[in-house]
């Protein structure tokens, strides 16, 4: 078998073409890639874009609703005198009452849950000035157990998140806020925010936040994927190269046959024809004058 591919001129070709095919489609892997991963992020943060502004329109809309129907008043929602919840004042995470979190957990939990359907999304909340989140999504809203272990990552609703992140998510005016948070359960991810506005006044900001390790899971799967394609490309190709050399080479095998007959005085009698025009053709044409001399040399001495 090493010395098939040793000794055989179509494969050496193909080995050679091979390499140069690799090496020119894993440039291209590379730059398709690369593309393709930064227009996967900014597909990403565009869409979190479009649903921290859709939030915070709702959020606002909904309280401005609260307002208008006397649910609320004006200063109820503006409420930032943060009390204590009894039997939840321990350590670095007390949960806190105002005179409307009872109203944000009955209209706003519905809308902001819907954003969770989109399973990019870690959560979608909308916080006061403060950083104070009056009402998280479902899935953090488990029954606290007293153990802050626990509750850290099962209960965050009613905390005011204060760290740089949060506060500059929830005072931020701009239309679009992009960060890098890394929540406090380890977990780094893109935080995109909008501001809400109430009765045209800032209030706070409607949070989203994608996370990196999904984000890199959904580069990886692009990744192999445009591997597997590859792949497949480079194997189809390179079968299809050796045919195209394997027939390509036949008549010089052919020819190789022949002049080791030549070599031997054997087979001086029958012409070698040549059936193309090229470079092959030129050669065929030399090998059977080589072979005519041969013969008119072995007529001569007498054989």
């Amino acid at each position: 078998m090493l010395d098939f591919f040793r000794n055989s001129l179509g494969v050496k070709v193909t080995a050679k073409l091979a390499v140069v095919l690799l090496a020119l489609t894993a440039a291209a892997v590379a730059i398709v890639v690369v593309q393709q991963t930064r227009r996967y992020e900014q597909l990403m943060l565009e869409k979190a874009r479009v649903v921290a502004a859709l939030g915070a329109r709702d959020y606002g809309d909904t309280l401005d609703a609260a307002v208008d129907s006397g649910i609320v008043t004006v200063a109820d929602v503006f409420d930032r005198n943060y009390v204590p919840i009894k039997g939840f004042e321990w350590g670095s995470n007390p949960r806190f009452h105002t005179r409307y979190d009872v109203i944000t957990d009955r209209l706003v939990l519905r809308f902001q849950d819907k954003f969770l359907e989109f399973d990019d999304f870690i959560f979608a909340v909308g916080v006061d000035e403060n950083g104070y989140l009056p009402t998280h999504n479902t899935k953090f809203q488990k029954p606290l157990t007293g153990n802050p272990e626990v509750d850290k990552m099962g209960n965050r609703t009613k905390r005011i998140f204060n760290d740089p992140v949060g506060l500059a998510a929830a005072v931020n005016t701009e239309k679009s806020l992009l960060q890098i948070y890394k929540r406090d359960t380890g977990e780094v991810m893109w935080d995109v925010s909008s501001p809400i506005t109430v009765k045209g006044k800032h209030w706070g900001g409607f949070r989203v936040a994608l996370s990196m390790d999904r984000v890199s899971d959904g580069q990886r799967t692009l990744l192999l994927t445009l591997a597997a394609i590859f792949a497949g490309f480079v194997l189809i190709t390179l079968g299809t190269m050796y045919i195209v050399v394997h027939g390509a080479m036949k008549p010089v095998v052919r020819l190789t046959e022949a002049a080791e007959q030549i070599s031997l005085g054997e087979g001086l009698e029958t012409p070698i024809k040549s059936e193309t025009t090229d470079e092959i053709g030129h050669l065929t044409k030399a090998v059977d004058r080589l072979r005519a001399s041969m013969k008119a040399a072995m007529s001569r001495l007498g054989h």
